[in-house]
């Protein structure tokens, strides 16, 4: 008897240190299964002079970055309006593109003085959800038509196509940029149908939630089998009582 209780403890001892490492992998992947890297407003930093390009997705090459910044840089100077584009991958729980959008329009430019001559373009990376506000003065050149047109096919469109963010806001640039030094719209891009057989599509948010799900389960089942089996082991191991 003395012996049994022997082993019982040193069983105990060992489950706990098992236990331990299979406890803290949960807890991590929990909070991977969480709305990981999603962005809110108040994550944003304030805007800076000559800031253009916020990619805080990092969607977007530094090469193609400099070049739109330069780009709307210069329309800055020659026109006074002002354009600016941010990505982010995940958006906080209950926002939307829209409300992200304004209220990062009003955090930037807090009066409608300041907001006449802004435009603002965002997208988020997971969905592809994309908005954009446009201040008073901008809004007698780019109609609010055309700019529903330039983030709902402008941009979109590139991404349809294998997620080109960097195509996407480089026509969303030249685009943005005709229309608000007084030239006439070169509309959105022309595409062409394709029907996709096979490809990879992106994961939804429910179905990364899904398999983060799974991962705890599993674990969670690991949890249970293994120190069973490490216990059973342990006791085939163990010199007979009898001998």
């Amino acid at each position: 008897m003395k012996q049994l209780l022997n082993q019982v403890f040193n069983w105990k001892k060992h489950i706990q240190w098992l236990i331990l490492p299979l406890v803290m992998m949960i807890l991590v992947s929990g909070l991977f299964a969480t709305p990981a890297f999603a962005t809110g407003v108040y994550q944003i930093p304030n805007l800076t002079p000559n800031t253009w390009v916020v990619d805080e997705a990092e969607v977007i090459s530094r090469a193609n970055e400099a070049k739109i910044s330069s780009t709307l840089e210069e329309l800055a100077k020659q026109t006074g309006n002002e354009v600016r584009f941010v990505t982010v991958r995940r958006l906080d729980y209950g926002e939307t593109p829209e409300s992200f959008t304004k209220a990062l329009f009003e955090k930037w430019f807090p009066t409608t003085e300041v907001q006449a001559n802004q435009a603002l373009l965002m997208i988020d990376t997971v969905t592809n959800g994309s908005a954009i506000i446009t201040g008073e003065q901008v809004k007698s050149l780019l109609k609010d038509e055309i700019a529903k047109s330039v983030a709902d096919e402008t941009l979109m469109a590139p991404l349809r196509d294998g997620d080109k963010y960097n195509q996407a806001f480089l026509d969303a640039s030249d685009r943005l940029i005709a229309v608000l030094s007084g030239e006439p719209d070169p509309g959105p891009p022309q595409t062409v149908e394709k029907v996709q057989v096979e490809g990879t599509f992106k994961k939804t948010e429910a179905e990364e939630k899904g398999n983060a799900i799974a991962w705890v389960v599993g674990l969670l089942i690991a949890a249970t089998i293994i120190p069973m089996a490490t216990y059973y082991i342990y006791l085939a191991i163990q010199p007979s009582s009898n001998g």
